[in-house]
């Protein structure tokens, strides 16, 4: 039996059965992450507009070979290009705010909600389009050293992009849910795209905050090993 819609995505549920596409080389959006975009091409800002005009939702797709890049659409009569792959779960974001500049391009904030299995439906210009499901983990608390290790691995890391940049800020509010604390981690700290995507389809809550805080604690060593090998 499918698990209900939880009442805090009932409003996504229009959106679901043809949601826009924002294919990406490098992003992975996550729940209760917030992604600040620039869209430029006119076949974004046509998505933008429509967003904007009905429930303003899309689906952030990583493209999975991100050496392939999405191609402008042909000219009329022209063979149709083909469209890089992309992952089959991705995060689905909310315009939160934006501000349509004078030149048509838009500045846009997303707002993660929630996973998704995507279907591609047939295209139809000018972007792409896909029938999504929505991907819910079971309400398993992890163990509460496992919390307190990632909590541990993601202030660690933090703190050395801030002895880099004092600028920047992480921090994961007290009395986050353990899901949304790795997903979080995963979003600000995880340096790897492919890695987010991964900790992205992991469902299992308890996987996901392990896989979250070895993530981390890897690039931990490896930025402190790097700094010590330039010291010697």
């Amino acid at each position: 039996m499918d698990a209900p819609i939880p009442s805090s995505l009932r409003d996504l549920l229009p959106a679901l059965d043809v949601l826009p596409i924002f294919p990406l080389p490098q992003t992975v959006l996550f729940p209760a992450a917030l992604l600040p975009l620039h869209v430029f091409e006119p076949r974004y800002r046509a998505m933008v507009k429509d967003c904007l005009a009905t429930h303003k939702a899309m689906a952030i797709a990583l493209i999975r070979d991100g050496s392939e890049r999405e191609e402008n659409p042909p000219a009329s009569g022209a063979q149709r290009r083909r469209h890089p792959a992309i992952e089959a779960v991705a995060g689905v974001g909310v315009i939160i705010d934006h501000v349509e500049l004078a030149d048509g391009r838009y500045n846009i904030l997303l707002q993660g909600r929630c996973r998704v299995s995507l279907e591609e439906l047939a295209f139809v210009p000018p972007y792409r389009r896909a029938k999504a499901t929505l991907l819910q983990a079971a309400p398993v608390d992890p163990p509460q050293h496992d919390v307190a290790a990632l909590l541990a691995s993601a202030a660690a890391f933090a703190a050395d992009i801030r002895a880099r940049d004092p600028e920047f800020d992480f921090r994961i509010p007290a009395h986050t849910p353990p899901s949304s604390a790795a997903d979080l981690a995963a979003h600000h700290l995880v340096l790897d795209a492919r890695e987010r995507q991964t900790i992205l389809e992991t469902l299992d809550i308890s996987l996901r905050v392990r896989r979250t805080t070895e993530a981390l604690a890897l690039q931990h060593a490896a930025l402190r090993g790097h700094a010590g090998g330039q010291m010697n």
